[in-house]
Protein backbone atom coordinates (compact mmCIF):
# COMPACT_ATOMS: atom_id res chain seq x y z
CA UNK A 1 0.00 0.00 0.00
CA UNK A 2 1.07 3.09 -0.73
CA UNK A 3 2.13 6.18 1.64
CA UNK A 4 -0.66 8.63 -0.12
CA UNK A 5 -3.41 6.37 0.38
CA UNK A 6 -5.45 6.54 3.38
CA UNK A 7 -6.92 3.67 5.09
CA UNK A 8 -10.09 4.60 6.90
CA UNK A 9 -10.72 1.87 9.73
CA UNK A 10 -14.90 1.07 9.14
CA UNK A 11 -16.96 2.44 11.94
CA UNK A 12 -17.71 -0.10 14.82
CA UNK A 13 -21.62 -1.63 14.74
CA UNK A 14 -23.73 0.74 16.49
CA UNK A 15 -26.80 -0.35 18.09
CA UNK A 16 -29.80 1.02 20.05
CA UNK A 17 -28.68 1.55 23.50
CA UNK A 18 -31.79 -0.23 25.99
CA UNK A 19 -33.41 1.73 27.78
CA UNK A 20 -34.95 0.66 30.98
CA UNK A 21 -38.05 2.53 32.76
CA UNK A 22 -37.07 5.31 35.10
CA UNK A 23 -38.41 3.16 38.38
CA UNK A 24 -35.58 0.37 37.93
CA UNK A 25 -32.96 3.14 39.21
CA UNK A 26 -34.62 4.30 42.24
CA UNK A 27 -32.56 3.05 45.35
CA UNK A 28 -33.86 -0.04 46.64
CA UNK A 29 -35.36 1.35 49.92
CA UNK A 30 -37.58 3.54 47.67
CA UNK A 31 -39.00 0.74 45.51
CA UNK A 32 -40.09 -0.86 48.53
CA UNK A 33 -41.83 2.23 50.39
CA UNK A 34 -43.11 2.51 46.46
CA UNK A 35 -44.08 -0.88 46.07
CA UNK A 36 -47.41 -1.18 47.85
CA UNK A 37 -48.72 1.74 46.49
CA UNK A 38 -47.68 0.73 43.25
CA UNK A 39 -49.23 -2.78 43.91
CA UNK A 40 -52.92 -1.15 45.24
CA UNK A 41 -52.83 1.13 42.11
CA UNK A 42 -52.36 -1.86 39.71
CA UNK A 43 -55.16 -3.77 41.73
CA UNK A 44 -57.61 -0.59 41.35
CA UNK A 45 -56.92 -0.11 38.12
CA UNK A 46 -57.89 -4.00 37.63
CA UNK A 47 -60.61 -3.76 39.59
CA UNK A 48 -61.76 -0.53 37.16
CA UNK A 49 -61.32 -2.77 33.90
CA UNK A 50 -63.08 -5.32 35.61
CA UNK A 51 -66.19 -3.51 36.89
CA UNK A 52 -66.40 -1.34 32.97
CA UNK A 53 -66.42 -4.79 31.73
CA UNK A 54 -69.32 -5.78 33.77
CA UNK A 55 -71.07 -2.13 33.09
CA UNK A 56 -70.38 -2.82 29.25
CA UNK A 57 -70.93 -6.35 29.00
CA UNK A 58 -73.51 -7.49 31.90
CA UNK A 59 -75.14 -10.61 30.06
CA UNK A 60 -71.49 -11.57 28.40
CA UNK A 61 -69.69 -11.54 31.79
CA UNK A 62 -72.78 -13.63 33.29
CA UNK A 63 -72.30 -16.36 30.82
CA UNK A 64 -68.58 -16.26 31.47
CA UNK A 65 -68.72 -16.58 35.28
CA UNK A 66 -71.62 -19.39 34.65
CA UNK A 67 -69.60 -21.03 31.80
CA UNK A 68 -66.34 -21.19 34.70
CA UNK A 69 -68.83 -22.33 37.49
CA UNK A 70 -70.14 -25.00 35.47
CA UNK A 71 -66.84 -26.19 34.09
CA UNK A 72 -65.56 -26.42 37.45
CA UNK A 73 -68.21 -27.88 38.89
CA UNK A 74 -69.58 -30.18 36.05
CA UNK A 75 -66.30 -31.01 33.98
CA UNK A 76 -66.09 -29.60 30.37
CA UNK A 77 -67.94 -32.29 28.57
CA UNK A 78 -71.33 -30.96 30.04
CA UNK A 79 -70.18 -27.33 29.81
CA UNK A 80 -69.68 -28.21 26.26
CA UNK A 81 -73.07 -29.69 25.82
CA UNK A 82 -74.97 -27.18 27.41
CA UNK A 83 -73.07 -24.80 25.45
CA UNK A 84 -74.12 -26.29 22.18
CA UNK A 85 -77.94 -26.95 23.41
CA UNK A 86 -77.89 -22.89 24.41
CA UNK A 87 -76.63 -22.35 21.27
CA UNK A 88 -78.75 -23.81 18.66
CA UNK A 89 -82.01 -22.86 20.61
CA UNK A 90 -81.23 -19.30 19.63
CA UNK A 91 -80.94 -20.56 16.66
CA UNK A 92 -84.28 -22.59 16.16
CA UNK A 93 -85.82 -19.31 17.79
CA UNK A 94 -84.59 -16.73 15.48
CA UNK A 95 -85.41 -18.84 12.80
CA UNK A 96 -88.78 -19.40 13.89
CA UNK A 97 -89.58 -16.14 15.60
CA UNK A 98 -87.38 -13.43 14.41
CA UNK A 99 -89.10 -10.56 15.96
CA UNK A 100 -89.78 -12.13 19.46
CA UNK A 101 -86.38 -13.04 19.33
CA UNK A 102 -84.56 -9.37 18.45
CA UNK A 103 -87.35 -8.29 21.27
CA UNK A 104 -85.58 -10.52 23.99
CA UNK A 105 -82.52 -10.93 22.89
CA UNK A 106 -81.90 -7.11 22.34
CA UNK A 107 -79.14 -7.24 25.28
CA UNK A 108 -77.54 -10.18 24.21
CA UNK A 109 -77.23 -8.99 20.46
CA UNK A 110 -76.14 -5.27 21.47
CA UNK A 111 -73.34 -7.09 23.57
CA UNK A 112 -72.33 -9.12 20.95
CA UNK A 113 -72.04 -6.67 18.13
CA UNK A 114 -70.56 -4.20 20.46
CA UNK A 115 -67.89 -6.31 21.29
CA UNK A 116 -67.25 -8.38 17.78
CA UNK A 117 -68.06 -5.14 15.36
CA UNK A 118 -67.27 -1.60 17.48
CA UNK A 119 -64.88 -2.54 20.18
CA UNK A 120 -62.76 -4.67 18.41
CA UNK A 121 -61.84 -2.21 15.16
CA UNK A 122 -63.03 0.91 17.28
CA UNK A 123 -59.29 2.22 17.07
CA UNK A 124 -58.11 1.16 13.64
CA UNK A 125 -61.40 3.04 12.28
CA UNK A 126 -60.72 6.31 13.58
CA UNK A 127 -57.56 6.21 12.99
CA UNK A 128 -57.78 6.26 9.19
CA UNK A 129 -61.05 8.08 9.32
CA UNK A 130 -58.70 10.64 10.44
CA UNK A 131 -61.13 11.35 13.79
CA UNK A 132 -58.35 11.10 15.86
CA UNK A 133 -55.61 13.88 17.15
CA UNK A 134 -52.32 14.31 18.70
CA UNK A 135 -50.78 17.15 20.51
CA UNK A 136 -47.33 17.20 22.49
CA UNK A 137 -46.89 13.46 21.06
CA UNK A 138 -49.73 11.90 22.57
CA UNK A 139 -52.75 10.56 20.45
CA UNK A 140 -56.64 11.46 21.79
CA UNK A 141 -59.02 8.77 20.26
CA UNK A 142 -62.75 9.74 21.01
CA UNK A 143 -64.45 7.29 22.82
CA UNK A 144 -66.76 4.22 22.61
CA UNK A 145 -69.24 4.88 25.03
CA UNK A 146 -72.81 3.05 25.40
CA UNK A 147 -74.56 0.75 21.92
CA UNK A 148 -78.07 -0.46 21.14
CA UNK A 149 -78.85 -2.96 19.03
CA UNK A 150 -82.34 -2.29 17.98
CA UNK A 151 -82.41 -5.20 14.65
CA UNK A 152 -82.57 -2.84 11.93
CA UNK A 153 -80.05 -0.42 13.22
CA UNK A 154 -77.20 0.30 15.98
CA UNK A 155 -77.11 2.99 18.20
CA UNK A 156 -74.01 3.61 18.98
CA UNK A 157 -72.55 7.05 21.04
CA UNK A 158 -69.19 8.47 21.22
CA UNK A 159 -67.28 10.86 23.08
CA UNK A 160 -65.38 13.45 20.94
CA UNK A 161 -62.18 14.80 21.79
CA UNK A 162 -61.63 18.47 22.35
CA UNK A 163 -61.93 20.75 19.61
CA UNK A 164 -63.76 18.12 17.36
CA UNK A 165 -67.48 19.33 15.60
CA UNK A 166 -70.21 16.73 14.83
CA UNK A 167 -69.67 18.13 11.24
CA UNK A 168 -66.35 16.02 10.79
CA UNK A 169 -67.95 12.97 11.95
CA UNK A 170 -70.90 13.47 8.93
CA UNK A 171 -68.30 14.01 6.71
CA UNK A 172 -67.09 10.71 7.27
CA UNK A 173 -70.20 8.79 7.34
CA UNK A 174 -70.28 7.29 4.58
CA UNK A 175 -66.78 5.37 5.83
CA UNK A 176 -68.30 4.80 8.92
CA UNK A 177 -70.96 2.84 7.52
CA UNK A 178 -69.01 0.47 5.32
CA UNK A 179 -66.28 0.14 7.56
CA UNK A 180 -68.96 -1.46 10.27
CA UNK A 181 -71.08 -3.24 7.65
CA UNK A 182 -73.93 -0.79 7.76
CA UNK A 183 -75.72 0.02 4.73
CA UNK A 184 -75.80 3.51 6.09
CA UNK A 185 -75.01 6.15 8.93
CA UNK A 186 -76.39 9.11 10.47
CA UNK A 187 -74.55 11.40 12.90
CA UNK A 188 -77.36 13.26 15.52
CA UNK A 189 -76.09 15.12 18.58
CA UNK A 190 -77.16 13.82 22.02
CA UNK A 191 -75.62 16.81 23.99
CA UNK A 192 -72.11 18.99 24.08
CA UNK A 193 -69.64 16.72 23.34
CA UNK A 194 -71.48 14.14 22.94
CA UNK A 195 -73.12 12.45 19.28
CA UNK A 196 -75.22 9.30 18.65
CA UNK A 197 -74.03 7.41 15.61
CA UNK A 198 -77.11 5.81 13.53
CA UNK A 199 -75.59 2.62 12.00
CA UNK A 200 -78.63 1.35 9.75
CA UNK A 201 -78.71 -2.28 8.25
CA UNK A 202 -82.51 -2.75 7.23
CA UNK A 203 -85.24 -0.18 6.22
CA UNK A 204 -88.64 -0.43 8.62
CA UNK A 205 -90.67 1.04 6.48
CA UNK A 206 -90.09 -0.95 3.23
CA UNK A 207 -93.31 -2.13 4.30
CA UNK A 208 -96.98 -0.32 3.36
CA UNK A 209 -98.59 0.98 6.89
CA UNK A 210 -102.57 0.36 6.49
CA UNK A 211 -104.62 3.07 7.40
CA UNK A 212 -105.97 2.94 11.37
CA UNK A 213 -109.42 2.59 12.25
CA UNK A 214 -111.52 5.58 12.40
CA UNK A 215 -111.01 7.37 15.63
CA UNK A 216 -113.88 8.98 17.29
CA UNK A 217 -111.85 12.33 17.69
CA UNK A 218 -108.78 13.76 16.69
CA UNK A 219 -105.85 16.05 18.37
CA UNK A 220 -105.16 19.12 15.72
CA UNK A 221 -101.96 19.49 17.35
CA UNK A 222 -100.74 16.33 16.56
CA UNK A 223 -102.40 14.40 14.51
CA UNK A 224 -101.52 10.71 13.01
CA UNK A 225 -100.76 10.56 9.36
CA UNK A 226 -98.41 7.40 9.46
CA UNK A 227 -95.56 5.61 11.41
CA UNK A 228 -92.10 6.81 11.83
CA UNK A 229 -89.32 4.12 11.33
CA UNK A 230 -88.59 3.82 15.44
CA UNK A 231 -92.40 2.29 14.87
CA UNK A 232 -93.95 5.41 16.96
CA UNK A 233 -96.83 6.88 15.47
CA UNK A 234 -96.18 9.90 13.00
CA UNK A 235 -97.94 12.83 14.27
CA UNK A 236 -98.05 16.08 12.40
CA UNK A 237 -98.97 19.30 13.86
CA UNK A 238 -102.13 21.39 12.16
CA UNK A 239 -102.79 24.44 14.93
CA UNK A 240 -100.31 26.55 14.22
CA UNK A 241 -98.74 25.49 11.46
CA UNK A 242 -98.23 25.10 7.46
CA UNK A 243 -96.89 22.64 5.76
CA UNK A 244 -95.34 21.76 2.30
CA UNK A 245 -94.74 18.22 1.21
CA UNK A 246 -92.43 17.80 -2.24
CA UNK A 247 -92.09 14.88 -3.94
CA UNK A 248 -91.43 13.67 -7.46
CA UNK A 249 -93.99 11.90 -9.72
CA UNK A 250 -95.04 8.50 -7.43
CA UNK A 251 -93.49 9.69 -4.87
CA UNK A 252 -96.48 8.91 -2.53
CA UNK A 253 -98.23 12.46 -1.72
CA UNK A 254 -101.44 11.24 -2.12
CA UNK A 255 -101.17 9.08 0.37
CA UNK A 256 -100.13 12.15 2.80
CA UNK A 257 -103.29 14.02 1.73
CA UNK A 258 -105.68 11.47 2.12
CA UNK A 259 -103.80 10.37 5.88
CA UNK A 260 -104.35 13.98 6.63
CA UNK A 261 -107.96 13.73 5.69
CA UNK A 262 -108.33 10.31 7.52
CA UNK A 263 -107.47 11.80 10.59
CA UNK A 264 -109.82 14.44 10.19
CA UNK A 265 -113.10 13.07 9.26
CA UNK A 266 -114.70 13.03 13.01
CA UNK A 267 -113.96 16.79 12.88
CA UNK A 268 -114.90 17.44 9.58
CA UNK A 269 -118.27 15.50 10.30
CA UNK A 270 -118.71 17.49 13.33
CA UNK A 271 -118.15 20.60 11.59
CA UNK A 272 -115.36 21.77 13.68
CA UNK A 273 -112.62 21.36 10.62
CA UNK A 274 -113.76 22.94 7.17
CA UNK A 275 -111.68 21.69 4.25
CA UNK A 276 -110.95 23.24 0.99
CA UNK A 277 -109.19 22.36 -1.81
CA UNK A 278 -107.78 23.33 -5.40
CA UNK A 279 -106.76 20.25 -7.60
CA UNK A 280 -105.37 21.59 -10.87
CA UNK A 281 -105.49 17.85 -12.56
CA UNK A 282 -109.21 18.17 -12.81
CA UNK A 283 -109.95 16.32 -9.78
CA UNK A 284 -108.06 13.08 -10.24
CA UNK A 285 -106.85 13.23 -7.09
CA UNK A 286 -109.28 15.31 -4.46
CA UNK A 287 -111.97 14.31 -6.50
CA UNK A 288 -111.83 11.00 -5.54
CA UNK A 289 -113.52 11.98 -2.24
CA UNK A 290 -115.72 16.04 -2.71
CA UNK A 291 -118.00 14.95 0.10
CA UNK A 292 -115.21 15.72 2.83
CA UNK A 293 -114.47 19.24 1.00
CA UNK A 294 -116.66 22.56 2.08
CA UNK A 295 -115.23 23.90 -1.21
CA UNK A 296 -113.14 22.32 -4.06
CA UNK A 297 -111.78 23.74 -6.98
CA UNK A 298 -110.32 21.10 -10.26
CA UNK A 299 -108.40 24.31 -12.25
CA UNK A 300 -105.82 26.61 -11.55
CA UNK A 301 -107.49 29.64 -13.24
CA UNK A 302 -109.99 32.02 -11.94
CA UNK A 303 -112.00 30.18 -9.94
CA UNK A 304 -109.22 28.53 -7.85
CA UNK A 305 -107.75 32.36 -7.19
CA UNK A 306 -111.02 33.40 -6.42
CA UNK A 307 -111.15 30.69 -3.66
CA UNK A 308 -107.30 31.90 -1.92
CA UNK A 309 -108.89 35.50 -1.86
CA UNK A 310 -112.17 34.24 -0.32
CA UNK A 311 -109.70 32.03 2.27
CA UNK A 312 -107.08 35.16 2.40
CA UNK A 313 -109.99 37.31 3.47
CA UNK A 314 -111.39 35.46 6.30
CA UNK A 315 -108.17 34.85 8.12
CA UNK A 316 -107.67 39.07 7.76
CA UNK A 317 -111.49 39.08 8.94
CA UNK A 318 -111.16 36.45 12.02
CA UNK A 319 -107.84 37.86 12.97
CA UNK A 320 -109.94 41.56 13.15
CA UNK A 321 -112.42 39.88 15.34
CA UNK A 322 -109.96 37.86 17.45
CA UNK A 323 -108.54 41.59 18.39
CA UNK A 324 -108.41 42.01 22.22
CA UNK A 325 -110.00 38.85 22.88
CA UNK A 326 -107.81 35.95 22.10
CA UNK A 327 -104.47 34.89 20.54
CA UNK A 328 -105.22 31.63 19.46
CA UNK A 329 -108.21 29.88 17.31
CA UNK A 330 -109.60 27.17 20.05
CA UNK A 331 -112.62 24.79 20.04
CA UNK A 332 -114.45 27.55 22.08
CA UNK A 333 -114.11 30.17 19.63
CA UNK A 334 -117.58 28.70 17.75
CA UNK A 335 -115.86 29.03 14.64
CA UNK A 336 -114.24 25.82 12.26
CA UNK A 337 -110.71 25.27 11.73
CA UNK A 338 -109.88 25.85 8.19
CA UNK A 339 -107.26 23.56 6.16
CA UNK A 340 -107.06 24.26 2.39
CA UNK A 341 -105.12 21.35 0.88
CA UNK A 342 -103.25 22.36 -2.76
CA UNK A 343 -102.56 19.75 -4.67
CA UNK A 344 -99.74 20.66 -7.19
CA UNK A 345 -99.22 23.95 -5.69
CA UNK A 346 -96.61 24.76 -8.78
CA UNK A 347 -99.87 24.84 -11.52
CA UNK A 348 -101.17 27.67 -9.24
CA UNK A 349 -98.63 30.06 -8.75
CA UNK A 350 -95.99 29.20 -11.01
CA UNK A 351 -96.99 27.73 -14.60
CA UNK A 352 -100.26 29.96 -14.56
CA UNK A 353 -100.33 31.66 -17.91
CA UNK A 354 -101.87 34.52 -17.15
CA UNK A 355 -99.50 36.94 -15.39
CA UNK A 356 -101.74 38.58 -12.96
CA UNK A 357 -104.04 35.65 -12.22
CA UNK A 358 -100.59 34.28 -11.13
CA UNK A 359 -99.47 37.25 -8.93
CA UNK A 360 -102.68 37.16 -6.98
CA UNK A 361 -102.60 33.57 -5.84
CA UNK A 362 -99.27 34.18 -4.93
CA UNK A 363 -100.22 36.97 -2.85
CA UNK A 364 -103.30 35.37 -1.49
CA UNK A 365 -101.12 32.19 -0.73
CA UNK A 366 -98.51 34.39 1.22
CA UNK A 367 -101.43 35.80 3.51
CA UNK A 368 -102.53 32.42 4.54
CA UNK A 369 -99.71 30.94 5.00
CA UNK A 370 -98.29 34.03 6.96
CA UNK A 371 -101.16 35.41 8.85
CA UNK A 372 -103.08 31.92 9.39
CA UNK A 373 -102.06 30.76 12.25
CA UNK A 374 -103.38 32.54 15.05
CA UNK A 375 -106.85 32.63 13.75
CA UNK A 376 -106.89 28.91 13.10
CA UNK A 377 -105.68 28.53 9.27
CA UNK A 378 -103.60 25.78 7.90
CA UNK A 379 -102.06 25.06 4.70
CA UNK A 380 -101.32 21.16 3.26
CA UNK A 381 -99.26 22.04 -0.28
CA UNK A 382 -98.15 19.67 -2.37
CA UNK A 383 -95.55 20.17 -4.91
CA UNK A 384 -93.02 18.47 -7.33
CA UNK A 385 -90.47 21.15 -7.71
CA UNK A 386 -88.59 22.82 -4.90
CA UNK A 387 -86.78 25.99 -6.71
CA UNK A 388 -87.10 29.65 -5.30
CA UNK A 389 -88.77 29.95 -8.89
CA UNK A 390 -91.23 27.83 -8.47
CA UNK A 391 -92.32 28.52 -4.88
CA UNK A 392 -90.43 31.51 -3.76
CA UNK A 393 -91.91 31.96 0.02
CA UNK A 394 -91.13 28.54 1.14
CA UNK A 395 -89.85 29.59 4.53
CA UNK A 396 -93.26 30.43 5.45
CA UNK A 397 -93.70 26.69 5.73
CA UNK A 398 -92.97 25.47 9.27
CA UNK A 399 -93.31 22.05 8.77
CA UNK A 400 -91.91 21.17 5.66
CA UNK A 401 -91.40 17.43 4.41
CA UNK A 402 -89.24 15.94 1.82
CA UNK A 403 -90.60 12.44 0.05
CA UNK A 404 -88.66 11.02 -2.61
CA UNK A 405 -86.18 13.70 -4.92
CA UNK A 406 -84.37 13.62 -7.89
CA UNK A 407 -81.07 15.09 -6.84
CA UNK A 408 -79.12 16.52 -3.23
CA UNK A 409 -79.73 19.84 -3.77
CA UNK A 410 -83.38 19.37 -3.70
CA UNK A 411 -82.83 18.04 -0.35
CA UNK A 412 -81.71 21.32 1.49
CA UNK A 413 -84.14 23.30 -0.33
CA UNK A 414 -86.73 21.68 1.34
CA UNK A 415 -85.45 20.69 4.75
CA UNK A 416 -82.49 23.09 4.98
CA UNK A 417 -78.41 23.50 4.72
CA UNK A 418 -76.91 20.98 6.74
CA UNK A 419 -80.02 18.63 7.38
CA UNK A 420 -78.75 16.13 4.32
CA UNK A 421 -75.57 15.85 6.08
CA UNK A 422 -77.19 14.36 9.37
CA UNK A 423 -78.91 11.42 7.02
CA UNK A 424 -81.94 13.02 5.60
CA UNK A 425 -81.46 11.61 2.09
CA UNK A 426 -84.29 12.14 0.81
CA UNK A 427 -83.15 11.68 -2.91
CA UNK A 428 -82.26 7.82 -2.30
CA UNK A 429 -85.33 7.25 -1.26
CA UNK A 430 -86.84 3.74 -3.13
CA UNK A 431 -89.21 4.30 -5.96
CA UNK A 432 -90.50 0.96 -4.26
CA UNK A 433 -91.68 2.60 -0.87
CA UNK A 434 -93.52 5.25 -2.03
CA UNK A 435 -94.93 7.76 1.16
CA UNK A 436 -91.91 7.26 3.22
CA UNK A 437 -90.63 10.69 3.74
CA UNK A 438 -88.45 13.49 5.88
CA UNK A 439 -90.15 15.75 7.95
CA UNK A 440 -88.66 18.64 9.49
CA UNK A 441 -89.92 21.20 11.69
CA UNK A 442 -88.92 24.34 12.57
CA UNK A 443 -87.08 24.36 16.07
CA UNK A 444 -86.30 20.85 16.15
CA UNK A 445 -82.52 20.33 14.85
CA UNK A 446 -83.41 16.74 13.73
CA UNK A 447 -85.51 15.66 10.88
CA UNK A 448 -88.22 12.40 11.46
CA UNK A 449 -88.11 9.41 8.55
CA UNK A 450 -91.68 8.13 8.44
CA UNK A 451 -93.78 6.59 6.12
CA UNK A 452 -97.24 7.75 5.60
CA UNK A 453 -100.76 5.53 5.70
CA UNK A 454 -101.43 3.99 2.51
CA UNK A 455 -105.09 4.60 1.37
CA UNK A 456 -107.08 2.75 -1.45
CA UNK A 457 -110.01 3.16 -2.84
CA UNK A 458 -112.00 0.50 -0.56
CA UNK A 459 -110.50 3.18 2.01
CA UNK A 460 -112.01 6.31 0.42
CA UNK A 461 -115.24 4.91 -0.18
CA UNK A 462 -115.42 3.93 3.46
CA UNK A 463 -114.20 7.59 4.25
CA UNK A 464 -117.15 9.06 1.89
CA UNK A 465 -119.56 6.86 3.55
CA UNK A 466 -118.47 7.62 7.02
CA UNK A 467 -118.88 11.92 6.58
CA UNK A 468 -122.10 11.55 4.98
CA UNK A 469 -123.54 9.45 7.31
CA UNK A 470 -124.03 5.91 4.85
CA UNK A 471 -124.97 3.04 6.19
CA UNK A 472 -124.56 -0.22 4.12
CA UNK A 473 -125.66 -4.10 4.72
CA UNK A 474 -124.41 -7.06 3.22
CA UNK A 475 -126.88 -9.07 1.79
CA UNK A 476 -126.48 -13.15 1.67
CA UNK A 477 -126.23 -14.39 -1.81
CA UNK A 478 -129.16 -17.08 -2.08
CA UNK A 479 -127.80 -19.24 -4.88
CA UNK A 480 -129.30 -22.50 -6.06
CA UNK A 481 -132.91 -20.89 -5.61
CA UNK A 482 -135.44 -20.77 -8.51
CA UNK A 483 -135.79 -17.12 -9.93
Amino acid sequence: MRESSRWVDPAPLEVARPRLPWWTMLPGWVKLVVSPIALSWLLIWLAARVIRLCWYYPVLMTLVVAALWLDWWAGHYWTGAVASVLIMGLFVWWWRSADSYTRWCRWLRTETRRLTIYAWDWRTVTRLSNLTGTSKGREYRPKLKRVRSEGWRDRVRVKMIKGQAPEQWAERASGLAHSFHANSCRVRVIKPGRIELDLIHSDPLARPVPLPAMNATADLRRITVGRTETGKPWRIRLLGNQILAVGVQGAGKGSLLWSVVWALAPLIKTGMVRLYGIDPKGGMELGQCPEVFHKVVYDNGLDAVNLLEEIANDVRQRAGNYRGLRRLWTRESGEPFTLLIVDELADVIAYQTDKKLKERAQAAIQTITSQGRAPGFATLALVQDPRKEIVPFRNLFTTRIAMRLDEPTQVDMVLGDGVRERGAEAHEISELTPGVAWAKEDGKREPARARAFYATDDDLWDLRAYVNGWSFEVLPFRGGEAA
